[in-house]
């Protein structure tokens, strides 16, 4: 066939198009989004992931967008009103997908919480969490506490305890749902500790303050941990499982939504973490907890909450063998030292936590609200302990091509020591209270009434015995002594009536606003008869500026009447004339808005100073405060500490913390001997020295944390979460010596947790199965946890060891090396 010319230049024409046509190909997705009555959800962005332009759903809520076929992406969905979902697809080509969204209310979790609160950037020293970062913070722990040391810092990732600006752990408040918490008193180290109080699968809100708190809370120098429970509005729950925890939760209500139920089970157990302990053995450490908040709304007026806890810890160990080893590096001497210690005998420890707590909430008009609290609480701890351990020190070989490699070659010291204990502790506290408000628009009034009975009954007998080189000591030729001997008894009953008013107001508008809050609280405790009054105030300024900025300011006085713990002295008598520990503080700083692109960020500042007065020493032996039992001290906290908060990765909350501390104590007839020695090692000639200001054993000056979030850039669905601390050292006082406190120091502790997170399953339940098991799942997500991922071998504590020369030297007592965990977590 003769092809004409003007056919040919266009079939030319045509063919690059065709070309062209053939390459572009397409792939669709279309759906509806719904909203969580199953309506149409108009108006909802429908964007590519990592990619600006989208399109947004129609007023029937549906939507159809182009896509790239034969490659993995993901569309992100969302609404200023409804939380963001996301949803991956890998289509071929000209393939077209139809997806049904199911979107739940409520808004992204940063900017609601954490930028637009106006509340946690008026008041001093608060900072509100987000409770679904408990359950993806990678820990050795998992509870809410470990979401606060980011912010104060640690030193035990074995304990839910913390110390808030150079306080101890007896000077933290805690309460749930407006009932005070308490914790096991008896124990010694980390190893010990079971769950924490809290749940963090049934908790609404974490409201935390290092500091400047109102007169509403109460009578503790350092820090008030608020946390409540959710109120369930629909039948939900979730479990997770671990190597370490498991926990199951299951909440719901009635179906005219009087009554609802919140119900949460908890087992940990730590043998796993404990097993690459130095010291080896046999560890069998269990902790379980039953948690109910039951609630009935009576009518517009009338609601009723029951608040209940049962929850047990045991600890048993029979140690075998312990390998310790530290180096000295001297002008005069290097060594790398070593201490085995065989071991033979057992240690049993058991506290059992019991609480209910009924509350009743009345709302006579929208302006006035009034509520009545009573509950019980109780404390039963046991220890059992009869250790006896055989050790040998000296200098270790480390030399791989010998036969002696890891063994002690060079004899310093050999001994035994046993240590027996036989405690009982019980306490138990009843607290009738009532707490109401009275709302005139910019001026809120607040007050509290409060009446606490305390009854403790404890027997402590413990004692220590050490033999040295066949020695007894201390050394005494005629009768054997124990190094140290602890028996004693005590069954105190305590009635304590607190209360406070406390004023709010507020003026101006959003552009240049101020907040002022004044508040009084008193306090009478019949142990020891005084009668304590705390005036406190508050203020935050917004100024009409450009720049997003709030300043606040916090003043008042801050005192913390004793409890079990402060009246005990060394040697275990009970000193019941024991005086209040008093503080004055003052806090300033800023809290400061703005974007990094189009992220959001927050900069808060605060710097404080607190002045105490009648404080009692003490010195901390891993989480053992051992307090002197007497007001014999004065003492200084002051420091700086700035927050950072926001996405540093686009849609994943992050926060960096640093904070610099000081706090010292000068301690009452602090006085001793330095003796001049003439060449027979004999005194001839001594001074008397005053110990003066000394850091506290909580001094630490800088701390560094650190919560990281990010996901892989095509796929949300696959998360990395980052936890770091750091805080330089801390002193280790010579358990009591005068003379030697802050003789040592802990090294800094350093430690960075990782956790890889995967969705097994997510929210669509569009193509589940109808006999599907896993139908009615909201989602499924899957970690691997890495903790102490740089395997640094952080120092808790010291033991102190004689050689034959009678020269003290110090062994260090380790925590945890690194460890994997697997962990799944299910809701529905």
């Amino acid at each position: 066939m003769k092809l004409n010319p003007l056919h040919l230049i266009i079939l030319l024409l045509l063919l690059p198009a065709c070309g062209l046509w053939a390459q572009k190909k397409s792939a669709f997705v279309s759906g509806k989004v719904l909203d969580e009555n199953e309506n149409p959800l108009p108006g909802v962005s429908v964007t590519i992931l990592g990619k600006q332009t989208g399109i947004s759903t129609t007023d029937s809520g549906t939507f159809r967008i182009e896509v790239t076929p034969n490659r993995a992406f993901a569309l992100i969905f969302s609404h200023t009103s409804y939380k963001t979902e996301q949803k991956n697809f890998l289509l071929s080509e000209n393939e077209e997908e139809s997806v049904t969204i199911r979107m739940e209310p409520g808004s992204k979790t940063l900017e609601e919480v954490i930028i637009t609160d106006q509340r946690e950037r008026n008041e001093v020293g608060l900072i509100r969490l987000n409770p679904k970062s408990v359950i993806n913070l990678p820990t050795p722990v998992m509870g809410v506490e470990n979401l606060i040391k980011i912010f104060v810092g640690s030193n035990n990732e074995l304990t839910s305890q913390y110390s808030v600006r150079g306080g101890s752990y007896d000077e933290n408040l805690i309460y749930v749902n407006d009932f005070e918490i308490f914790r096991p008193y008896l124990v010694r180290n980390g190893q010990q500790e079971g769950l924490s109080f809290i749940n963090p699968e049934l908790v609404r809100n974490i409201n935390f303050y290092n500091g400047g708190f109102q007169s509403k809370y109460g009578d503790k120098m350092s820090s008030v941990l608020d946390v409540q429970y959710r109120k369930p509005r629909q039948f939900g729950g979730s479990a997770y499982v671990s190597i370490l925890e498991q926990g199951f939760h299951i909440e719901g209500v009635s179906s005219k939504n009087k009554f609802s139920y919140l119900l949460g089970v908890r087992n940990r157990s730590n043998q796993n973490l404990l097993s690459r302990q130095e010291t080896q053995g046999s560890y069998t450490p269990s902790s379980s907890d039953l948690q109910a908040l039951l609630t009935y709304q009576w009518n517009e007026k009338w609601q009723s909450e029951l608040l209940g806890n049962i929850s047990q810890t045991r600890f048993t160990l029979v140690p075998q063998f312990s390998q310790l080893t530290s180096s000295v590096f001297s002008p005069f001497f290097s060594a790398n030292l070593g201490l085995d210690i065989y071991f033979d005998g057992r240690e049993r420890d058991e506290y059992k936590t019991n609480m209910i707590g009924f509350s009743t909430s009345y709302q006579p008009r929208k302006n006035v609200k009034l509520k009545f609290l009573v509950s019980r609480f109780e404390n039963d701890e046991g220890e059992n302990i009869d250790i006896t351990g055989a050790y040998l020190f000296g200098e270790r070989d480390f030399d791989k091509s010998k036969p002696t490699f890891g063994l002690i070659i060079n004899p310093l010291g050999a001994g035994i020591t046993q240590n027996y204990a036989r405690n009982l502790l019980n306490i138990q506290n009843w607290n009738f209270s009532h707490r109401g408000s009275l709302d005139k628009g910019n001026n809120i009034f607040q007050w509290g009434l409060a009446y606490d009975r305390t009854s403790i009954r404890d027997q402590l007998n413990e004692w220590q015995y050490q033999d040295s080189a066949g020695y007894s000591l201390p050394y005494n030729p005629n009768i054997l002594d124990l190094s140290s001997v602890i028996k004693s008894s005590a069954n105190l009953l305590i009635n304590k009536f607190s209360g406070f008013i406390q004023d709010n107001l507020a003026w101006g508008d959003s552009s240049n606003a101020f907040t002022l809050h004044a508040g009084i609280r008193y306090n009478y405790n019949s142990l020891n008869r005084e009668f304590l009054v705390s005036p406190r105030i508050g203020a935050s300024w917004k100024p009409n500026w450009n720049s997003d900025i709030v300043f606040r300011a916090a003043a008042g006085a801050y005192h913390q009447p004793p409890f079990y713990r402060e009246l005990r002295r060394y040697d275990g008598t009970v000193n019941t004339a024991l005086k209040a520990q008093r503080s004055w503080q003052v806090t300033g700083g800023f809290d400061y808005n703005f974007k990094k692109g189009d992220r959001p960020m927050r900069l808060a500042t605060e710097a404080y100073y607190k002045r105490m007065m009648n404080v009692v020493p003490y010195d901390i032996d891993n989480v053992r405060i051992r307090y002197f039992g007497e007001n014999m001290a004065k003492a200084y906290a002051a420091g700086i500490e700035m927050r950072l908060f926001g996405e540093l990765v686009k849609d994943a909350e992050s926060w960096v913390s640093i904070g610099l501390m000081r706090t010292k104590e000068n301690l009452d007839n602090d006085f001793y001997k330095v003796y001049t020695l003439d060449s027979l090692n004999q005194p001839i000639d001594s001074m008397t020295v005053a110990g003066g200001w000394l850091r506290r054993p909580t001094d630490r000056l800088i701390t560094f944390g650190m919560f990281f979030q990010d996901y892989l850039a095509t796929n949300k669905n696959l998360k990395v979460y980052l936890n770091t601390i750091y805080g330089t050292n801390l002193p280790y006082n010579i358990p009591g010596s005068v003379k030697y406190r802050n003789a040592l120091v802990i090294e800094p502790y350093m430690r960075i947790d990782i956790g890889f997170s995967a969705l097994l399953l997510d929210a669509d339940r569009s193509k589940r199965r109808s006999h599907s098991p896993f139908r009615n799942f909201e989602n499924i997500w899957a970690s691997l946890e890495v903790f102490n991922l740089i395997d640094r071998a952080n120092t808790i504590s010291y033991q102190l060891i004689k050689d034959f020369a009678n020269n003290v030297f110090t062994m260090p007592n380790r925590l945890t090396p690194r460890l994997v965990n697997f962990k799944i977590v299910a809701r529905w």
